[in-house]
């Protein structure tokens, strides 16, 4: 464990210095992100470019969640701020990253250097058999389609049944809209016939809808991530209008933004599951029903096997494309 001093000037500025040599050396910086997200990135590209600087042969990332991942995709006239990201880091020094259950698998290929992107579903199953009561009468829901594959994949290795969600309010203008509202046509312009582009048909939000059978079950709702709960609290009172009798929600990385502990605690939610990727102990005292499963064990490993140059597949074994 190598004495790092970390400093903020008066100006705000943030001051890195190495206390002692790493020239030669493989670094792991653990860096967590806190609440104050820009604040956090910052001080893990001015870690990596002080060990840079210092002549420290590999610059690891353990980056257990990695920021800005809802940002990989192009909205309006927004930006892919992940890919931005990425390159930062690039250009800051590392030489590799270890990070938990990215939001999309494909931002991999937005990194010019290895990713290895762990996951957590071993230890939420892990809790789901130990931890939740009868959970034979069970029911994996996906609380949109586009969470499907996750929940299927943990429905088939625990021999579940499986419910999907259609038509939940969560799709926000933002989410959904990828259209560039343009000014009007100038009044000039010469348009010949037969070239004018079609008009694409707007979509019309269905009503919401259960595929799948959750009367008198236990429902456990699988994502990714949990950070404005509303979603959740929603899709936990159409499955107990649908009869079922108790709502886990289960997710790698407990952002709990907001009012999240709150309502979580006044809702139909009776327990929510999420792994130590990101600090929530402030969340879990406001809210009893936040529960924590701990994964630095799958870290630590992967820290020691890319420090002895031992493969990473182990660490891989029975995981599919879908967890």
């Amino acid at each position: 464990m190598a004495r790092q001093l970390r400093a903020w000037l008066p100006t705000s500025e943030t001051r890195v210095e190495i206390k002692e040599s790493v020239r030669g050396q493989d670094v792991f910086i653990i860096q967590t992100i806190p609440r104050d997200v820009n604040t956090a990135v910052m001080e893990l590209l001015i870690m990596a470019y002080a060990l840079k600087t210092a002549c420290a042969r590999n610059i690891i990332g353990v980056i257990p969640y990695f920021p800005y991942s809802k940002q990989s995709k192009m909205r309006k006239r927004g930006s892919i701020v992940c890919k931005l990201l990425a390159s930062m880091l690039a250009k800051a020094g590392l030489t590799h990253i270890i990070t938990m259950d990215l939001h999309q698998k494909e931002i991999q290929g937005f990194f010019s250097f290895p990713v290895d992107n762990l996951r957590a579903s071993p230890f939420l199953l892990q809790y789901i058999q130990e931890e939740i009561p009868n959970y034979r009468n069970a029911v994996i829901v996906a609380k949109s389609p586009d969470a499907a594959k996750r929940a299927q994949s943990y429905a088939e290795r625990l021999r579940l049944g499986l419910a999907v969600i259609h038509g939940e309010a969560q799709c926000t203008e933002l989410d959904m809209d990828d259209g560039r509202h343009s000014p009007p046509m100038v009044k000039n312009a010469t348009v010949h016939p037969g070239l004018e582009l079609p008009l694409m048909m707007a979509k019309e939000k269905p009503p919401i809808t259960v595929v799948g059978d959750v009367g008198g079950r236990i429902a456990i709702i699988v994502d990714d991530i949990i950070d404005d709960v509303e979603s959740f609290v929603a899709a936990a009172e159409i499955l107990k209008e649908r009869g079922a009798y108790k709502i886990y929600v289960m997710a790698t990385h407990g952002i709990l933004s907001a009012e999240a502990p709150r309502l979580i605690e006044e809702s139909s939610i009776d327990e929510v599951v999420v792994t130590n990727t990101v600090p929530h102990e402030v969340q879990k005292l406001q809210c009893p029903k936040i529960k924590t499963v701990d994964i630095s064990l799958i870290l630590s490993e992967a820290i020691r096997r890319i420090h002895n140059g031992e493969s990473m597949a182990y660490l891989f074994r029975n995981i599919t494309v879908d967890d």
